[in-house]
């Protein structure tokens, strides 16, 4: 046998050699999972001598892909080559550009973007007099796409809305948008993996043979699939069952997706026999980092028991700083980076949060200090303008029948075709059923165009060009074409601004992006395969990890990711966990916001720092935060809090221990504020002084504030208690739930009728008792 095998550990090999039937691996964070799979793949070749054709391996990004592929060519040379790995919607392409002609389409559709849908959405509530305000584009998509995880067609999704008017209205719009997909020979992302399933399911034959083809099946990351995904693995790997998924259901944080964690927790029953391995060796953080993942994660009940261990180092302990607002939040961690810029570059750095919201206050305080940074979950490169531009010229010429995609470049560059003139075509198309670009090739045909009339025609004219160039032309030359003969390089020139120069620059990379095909003329595919990477990639495909700058970027998109130095800020109740899930009747909602933390804490190699804002701007209001219960769930003795001294453990089963503070301790960071709530302490015991912006905060503190001294003053005797109803000037009338006695004022909590729970300090709420 091959020494390669050496190199593993006893459960990898395990998660390697077992390779007949139905095998679970549950891989926790930093577990070499992608270590065990490739070498799987190996085994099964050079071993086991399966030809490498009969094996199929899915997982979620390009990037993941990609690293896949290139650890098994490493491993097994040429032989690598014929193996499939791929995502899932990647797989689901390839397959429906051989069948699509099956269920109504041609084998060239058009794949839509979310922008895409939200025009076409948009379009549609139109043209059904629907009031935009009442039915939003963004949340009918929403409820659309669970649908289509859930495989509820639009007929059923009619059948379950009987005697609910809006849900019925709901229907009729989602019936109309899969009409309109159809017309325009498209499909959505959801519909990929939808009627991949539909294919299968109609045509048993099609099945078999992928069935007969795909003898050994891997999934990678199987706690983040939706039941359309499970129904695709289910149905090919019926006839051999030789399937093995590797997962950690302590990092399913896709729900919001459609992601069903219940696939990854009742494996063994949707595939009775099957054996189950745990990777709980981490190579990746050091073992206090592990800890502190470990206690958070050990709350939530919907898991399969693992506890994550390592022959690293201890390590650094983890650091919590609670400062005063999250501008002092944002600072601290920006001269945090730059202190310790002798032991880590800024590309060994990555601050992560919540929300996409939170970057604007961290972006600030990054330019305001020279700090490189790169913002991943920003504006998508292909979402840019100049790119759509680009993109929807190439799907015309490719597809005639996607609507959107004409209708965007019509006039672009200005051509005199006015959206009035548009509005008749797409009048004229309706009425006589045909496709957008149909119907300008019938442009003499169509009342009261005018002088349109003739731009149309030069339009169409130009399209039709390109179509005949297309067929000898690779991808880059045609881009070049469409740059050059349609004006639209000579307008950006003519323009002469940064703007316009930055705009040449983008277009000039998807001119190398089109390079990268390597395709040659006369190549009838190239078109489609460009289009469809260009559809398929995902934001954090495009991180370069070789850049040295920071990274910003959200928990969800940091999945799959490490880091040196990882930052975890905005740790406060109501932000994480976010407000809709501590108030929600479903206790999966936390547990979900809880393996969001757990992965937060493991993307970190050797140096975690968990920060939160005592106050923080939320839609234009000042609000007191408390701290993250998740912070309290960790056990204090793996926690470094500035000025805190730590007694011995009070003898708890996590070490819970109590803890003194040192009356105005300064943070790490020198400024702002840090407290610390851990499951052994009565009561959060702050630290530092407490320094208020003078704009912001109204009470008075007895830190020094641009060279001032105040004065902190308590509210006295509250004239409210608990139970009582009360009124906010803001938040309106609620019932007080509890009243903290905090050091420095009572922490209050309210259940507002109409805001909900709000945690507020007495002197800032001037609460009145009803």
């Amino acid at each position: 046998m091959n020494a390669i095998y050496d190199t593993l550990n006893d459960k990898q090999r395990e998660a390697v050699f077992t390779t007949e039937g139905p095998v679970l691996v549950l891989a926790g964070a930093g577990s070499g999972k992608t270590r065990a799979l490739t070498h799987r793949i190996a085994y099964l070749i050079e071993e086991k001598h399966v030809m490498p054709w009969n094996i199929m391996a899915i997982t979620f990004t390009n990037k993941a892909a990609a690293e896949m592929r290139e650890r098994v060519d490493d491993l097994v040379g040429a032989d690598g080559n014929s193996v499939w790995v791929a995502t899932f919607h990647s797989s689901c392409v390839r397959i429906l550009r051989r069948h699509a002609d099956l269920l109504g389409y041609s084998n060239n559709f058009t794949i839509y973007d979310t922008d895409d849908q939200k025009t076409l959405m948009r379009q549609i509530l139109k043209k059904m007099d629907l009031d935009p305000k009442l039915y939003k584009d963004r949340a009918i998509l929403s409820r659309i796409s669970a649908a289509k995880n859930e495989l509820i067609s639009s007929a059923e999704f009619q059948t379950r809305s009987a005697g609910n008017f809006r849900e019925g209205r709901i229907a009729d719009i989602y019936t109309e948008y899969e009409a309109q997909l159809k017309n325009n020979n498209a499909m959505d992302f959801d519909d990929l993996l939808v009627r991949t399933v539909e294919l299968f399911e109609n045509y048993p034959d099609v099945l078999e043979e992928y069935q007969r083809r795909f003898r050994y099946i891997l999934v990678d990351e199987y706690q983040d699939t939706n039941t359309a995904q499970f129904k695709i693995v289910w149905l090919l790997a019926k006839q051999h069952r030789n399937l093995c998924v590797v997962g950690d259901d302590d990092q399913s944080i896709y729900k919001f997706r459609g992601a069903d964690i219940t696939n990854i927790l009742n494996f063994e029953k949707s595939f009775p026999g099957a054996s189950v391995t745990k990777l709980e060796q981490n190579y990746r953080s050091t073992k206090n980092i592990l800890a502190v993942a470990n206690g958070v994660i050990r709350h939530n009940h919907g898991r399969k028991d693992k506890v994550l261990w390592t022959d690293n180092e201890e390590g650094d302990k983890v650091n919590y700083i609670q400062y005063d607002t999250a501008y002092d939040e944002a600072y601290g961690i920006v001269k945090d980076i730059e202190e310790h810029r002798n032991t880590f570059d800024y590309k060994d750095c990555a601050v992560l949060y919540r929300t996409n919201a939170q970057s604007r206050v961290l972006e600030e305080k990054f330019v305001a200090n020279n700090i490189p940074y790169r913002l991943v979950g920003g504006v998508n490169f292909y979402q840019r303008k100049e790119i759509k531009d680009l993109i929807c010229y190439l799907k015309t010429v490719a597809n005639g029948r996607d609507d959107l995609a004409v209708q965007r470049i019509i006039n672009v560059p200005r051509r005199g075709i006015g959206a009035t003139s548009i509005s008749k075509v797409m009048t004229y198309a309706d009425q006589y059923g045909m496709s957008f670009y149909d119907a300008l090739t019938d442009w003499e045909h169509i009342p009261s165009l005018g002088r349109a009339g003739a731009k149309i025609a030069e339009f169409v004219h130009q399209i039709q060009v390109l179509r005949s160039q297309a067929q000898f032309l690779t991808v880059k030359d045609l881009l070049e074409h469409i740059l050059d003969d349609t004006g639209y390089r000579a307008e950006l020139n003519a323009e002469k601004t940064i703007e316009s120069q930055t705009r040449l620059e983008n277009l000039q990379e998807l001119i190398n992006k089109a390079a990268d095909l390597h395709d040659e003329p006369e190549d009838a595919e190239a078109l489609d395969r460009f289009l469809e990477e260009v559809a398929l990639v995902a934001e954090v495909d495009s991180l370069d990890e070789d850049e040295n700058r920071v990274v910003l970027m959200t928990l969800h998109s940091a999945k799959g990711l490490e880091f040196p130095r990882v930052y975890l800020s905005g740790m406060e109740d109501g932000l994480f966990p976010s407000m809709m899930s501590i108030k929600s009747e479903d206790d999966t909602d936390l547990e979900e916001e809880r393996r969001l933390c757990y992965v937060g804490i493991t993307r970190a190699r050797q140096k975690l720092t968990l920060t939160s804002a005592r106050t923080r701007m939320i839609n234009g209001e000042t609000h007191a935060e408390m701290p993250s219960r998740f912070i309290k769930e960790i056990p204090p003795l793996l926690l470094d809090v500035p000025g805190r001294a730590v007694r011995k453990p009070a003898g708890s089963a996590m070490g819970a221990a109590s803890s003194s503070m040192r009356p105005g301790a300064p943070t790490a960071s020198g400024m702002g504020t840090s407290s610390f709530g851990g499951t052994g302490s009565s009561e959060p015991a702050h630290l530092g002084s407490y320094r208020p912006r003078p704009n912001v905060l109204n009470q008075k503190s007895s830190a020094a504030y641009m060279g001032k001294e105040f004065k902190v003053e308590k509210a006295g005797s509250l004239n409210y208690g608990k139970g009582d109803r009360v009124r906010h000037m803001k938040f309106g009338e609620g019932t007080v739930l509890e009243i903290e006695n905090g050091k420095r004022d009572y922490e209050i909590t309210v259940s507002f009728d109409q805001a909900g729970v709000k945690k507020l300090f007495a002197s800032f709420a001037k609460l009145e008792k009803l």
